[in-house]
């Protein structure tokens, strides 16, 4: 019976080395996948702080001691203390009717954001309602 040291039995099939390659190929796909979530994550925290913050502008706009104006300073305001001043270019604040009754609609449109903060210009639309206050 013959010893051989130190030496390995070669694989029939020539697989040496593809450990590695699989370890670079999985990383890889992994990565993607990781931050392809973490910008769904963003973009869907910059819909909301939108949304947040037109909502809080209408409710603003519909007191009794306070306008349009102002409901959409404040809205622009909120964005841009937020997320930035890019996202607060677009906003529009203005009566409406829902049901008879009469309310504040805040619309802004913003940036829909693909790659990091970067993307779609004029991609996302938000609009929020609140009923007009009055002192009757």
């Amino acid at each position: 019976m013959a010893r051989t040291r130190g030496r390995r039995a070669r694989s029939p099939g020539g697989e040496e080395g593809s450990a590695a390659a699989e370890f670079v190929m999985v990383g890889a796909l992994l990565t993607v996948l990781t931050l392809a979530v973490m910008q769904l994550g963003l973009a869907l925290l910059v819909r909301n702080t939108v949304l947040d913050a037109a909502a809080e502008g209408a409710r603003y706009a519909a007191l009794a001691d306070s306008g349009l104006g102002e409901g959409a300073a404040r809205t622009r305001e909120l964005i841009t203390a937020s997320i930035g001043p890019a996202y607060a270019t677009d906003v529009e604040a203005r009566y409406g009717d829902y049901g008879g009754f009469p309310i504040v609609q805040v619309r802004v449109v913003a940036p829909l954001p693909l790659m990091a903060l970067f993307g779609v210009d004029r991609g996302l639309e938000v609009v929020a309602h609140a009923a007009v206050e009055n002192l009757r």
